[in-house]
């Protein structure tokens, strides 16, 4: 089964937060969505979990017992000891007896969190806490795991190892959706959405997105050089990226293959300048 979003727009207090987005999250797939801050990522992911009602569209998800969740933050409780934590979210869904201590001792090991099981949430790093907050929210087997950004902040032994995990979730049949800042962590997805200001950019795999993206992207090596239109320019590094859109020949720099990053970028400015233009 697919679940997902059809049409779906969102506002708040007359400010839209979603515009007519579409989203399909199929079985044993990680659907990574993409964008900056106030994008909608945030947004869309509560929406799939229904605690947004959207204004118009339909949303596709299973009820609670076969929904995981984890939120922005943490997603544990800071009093409670790492097998406490999954002991009270795997109780929640009438899982016991032999059937938890089972799935307890699985997941711990699966995350390397069986040494720090009778930790405090509250003495863990940052990265071990979004472990934990991950085990929950797939304690119950659930159809469908939705994760909002849950890298940002972590460090980059964490993100491997919570990468792994969602992986790992995935191939065992599971949808999951994921928002995340990082593009580097969106290319290991086998689906996209690039979201910008509420509305989908672009969306399809990552060589989908690349093979649809038209235009050019130059480099200058001096991040300090004069752009030929600082308007449709970036720094990237140590150079300044700059966007030529379709049909329009690039001036001065090195044209470079654009990597998701420039794509991402590009997209956002040719909207958002096209708006002002309009």
């Amino acid at each position: 089964m697919t679940f997902g979003a059809r049409g779906v727009s969102v506002s708040f207090d007359g400010t839209t937060a979603l515009r007519d987005v579409s989203v399909d999250v199929p079985d044993a797939a990680v659907i990574a969505v993409v964008g900056g801050d106030g994008a909608g990522k945030s947004t869309l992911l509560r929406t799939l979990v229904r605690q947004v009602a959207p204004d118009s569209g339909t949303v596709d998800a299973p009820g609670k017992a076969d929904l995981g969740y984890l939120p922005a933050s943490s997603g544990s409780w800071a009093a409670l000891t790492v097998a406490q934590n999954l002991d009270f979210a795997a109780g929640a869904y009438g899982l016991a007896g032999a059937a938890l201590e089972q799935r307890r001792t699985e997941l711990l090991a699966a995350a390397d969190l069986t040494a720090a099981s009778d930790r405090l949430a509250s003495q863990l790093s940052g990265g071990m806490r979004r472990k934990l907050g991950f085990l929950m929210a797939i304690v119950h087997r659930p159809r469908l795991v939705v994760l909002d950004e849950p890298s940002t902040g972590v460090d980059p032994v964490s993100r491997i190892d919570l990468w792994r995990l969602i992986s790992e979730e995935a191939a065992s049949g599971t949808a999951v959706v994921m928002s995340t800042t990082y593009l580097d962590e969106a290319e290991r997805a086998g689906h996209l959405v690039v979201l910008d200001a509420g509305e989908v950019l672009v969306q399809g795999s990552n060589d989908d997105v690349r093979a649809s993206f038209a235009g050019a992207v130059t480099r200058s090596v001096t991040a300090g050089a004069t752009p030929v239109r600082p308007e449709w320019s970036w720094r990237r590094g140590h150079a300044r990226h700059e966007f030529w859109p379709d049909g329009e020949p690039p001036v001065g720099s090195d044209v470079v293959a654009p990597d998701l990053e420039d794509i991402v970028i590009a997209l956002s400015l040719e909207r958002r300048l096209a708006g002002v233009a309009r």
